[in-house]
């Protein structure tokens, strides 16, 4: 859909905008905010929490156990609904520095509170700056390592404005249009769910059942794990494995306090290569002299490897090295008795099968701090078919993860190019390049 452009434009006087239609006038942001700064005091026990997120500012849940929170909030202050939240600091790293409130709670005293003059409409000048944080165009006015605009500065900054009337129709506009976007954006969220819910379906049917609907079953003998083919046995990961180490503190526990800051040619592999499978990953790197002390924990081509802490139980098999290096005190490296099992198997079932990720999720409920050892993944129970039927399960798994993936990153990008849209037409409404005037509905024009 094509909109029309205003008739006339002018230069706006804001080096980074542009031009703006011409009966609008910019105004520095002190002659359409006023800065608030309310401490909730004794009040913060019965005030509600609120948080800046990407879907705006939301009531955010203290009884959840999620995320750290200080024993008293009496210095956080009061947000009233219609004032908006600005994040004026990690401006590039932070992934939503604007939000207008529709809550009457507290938040962070770090953020900067708002309240509107009555020479704009928050919701304008919402989505104004919704457009200047998707394309940072705050950047010139940083100062200092956190990438910080100072409130001074901020209400120094220019904001250009149509009439109110207009603003309303803007905004009016951007909500009906907006809120249609995020329908279809939410439709292919939930589209990439079910694809998820299916793939794990798959995946667990066929490592716990087998290909063959008619195979003869029997009892596992555990309870939660139920039948199985005939064929198949149970048995534990230290039954499979020859080499099953994660390493602990010891005589090595401080071997990460004294890494290279530049390469050495031997890394230290962990954490952040496990969860995306990129060991080209990192910049942690160990002298040849530490490498070779460290023999016991040097890793190779064909090894698991699984994360001890954060995402328990995340496994990865290290297909290619780019560089030789050893584990760090966050990870286990498992060899498995080939004869047994296949490495590439264990590791699909390591990474992908529910069962096995309930096992792990049991290991770490009711720890202080979670996290998985060499013997938690020891005693994992595995549902193991023969050698021949492991080849057959991975690869009807690899054909029909295939579609289902690529049918994932087809939702996926769908929804990125409805989020460009969005943007991109919010940034056009709000900066005057097109006229909705006449697209608004009418009771707000």
């Amino acid at each position: 859909m094509s909109f029309p452009r205003y008739p006339k434009y002018k230069d706006s006087g804001v080096e980074w905008l542009g031009e703006v239609p011409e009966h609008w006038e910019a105004f520095p942001n002190r002659a359409l905010f006023v800065h608030q700064k309310r401490e909730v005091g004794a009040a913060w026990a019965q005030t509600e929490l609120l948080s800046l997120t990407l879907r705006g500012v939301i009531p955010r849940d203290i009884e959840s156990g999620d995320g750290k929170y200080p024993s008293d909030f009496s210095n956080y202050q009061i947000v009233k609904p219609g004032e908006l939240v600005f994040c004026l600091f990690d401006m590039d790293e932070t992934p939503r520095t604007v939000g207008l409130s529709s809550h009457f709670g507290m938040i962070t005293s770090a953020y900067d509170v708002f309240e509107c003059k009555p020479v704009i409409l928050p919701r304008f000048v919402y989505y104004f700056y919704l457009h200047v944080d998707s394309s940072k165009r705050l950047r010139p006015f940083y100062t200092g390592l956190r990438k910080t605009v100072r409130t001074p500065t901020f209400l120094s900054i220019k904001t250009p404005l149509p009439p109110l009337a207009e603003q309303a129709a803007i905004a009016s506009f951007l909500d009906r249009e907006t809120a249609k976007i995020d329908a279809l954006i939410a439709e292919q969220q939930r589209l990439i769910e079910l694809l998820q819910e299916k793939r794990q379906a798959v995946i667990s049917h066929a490592v716990t059942k087998g290909l063959n609907p008619d195979a003869p079953m029997k009892d596992s003998g555990i309870e939660w794990l139920g039948e199985v083919p005939v064929e198949w046995t149970v048995k534990r990961v230290k039954h499979l494995v020859t080499n099953l180490d994660g390493i602990q503190m010891g005589p090595f526990g401080g071997m990460l306090l004294d890494l290279d800051s530049e390469d050495t040619g031997y890394k230290v592999y962990g954490q952040e290569n496990t969860i995306s499978g990129d060991f080209g990953l990192g910049c942690r790197w160990i002298s040849l002299d530490r490498f070779n002390a460290l023999s016991n924990y040097h890793i190779r081509a064909g090894d698991l490897l699984l994360t001890r802490k954060g995402s328990l139980g995340n496994a990865r098999l290290v297909e290619t090295l780019p560089q030789p290096g050893i584990i760090d005190s966050d990870t286990i490296r498992v060899r498995v008795d080939e004869d047994l099992i296949l490495q590439t198997f264990l590791s699909i079932l390591l990474h992908e099968a529910q069962y096995v990720a309930e096992q792990i999720a049991l290991s770490k409920r009711g720890a202080i701090l979670p996290g998985l050892n060499s013997e938690t993944i020891a005693n994992i129970a595995i549902i193991l078919p023969p050698k021949g039927q492991q080849l057959e399960l991975m690869m009807f798994l690899a054909e029909q993860t295939a579609k289902l993936d690529a049918l994932t990153v087809e939702a996926q990008r769908g929804i990125d190019i409805l989020q460009e849209r969005r943007s991109a037409l919010i940034s056009a409404a709000v900066t005057g390049q097109i006229d909705v005037r006449r697209l608004a509905p009418k009771e707000a024009a």
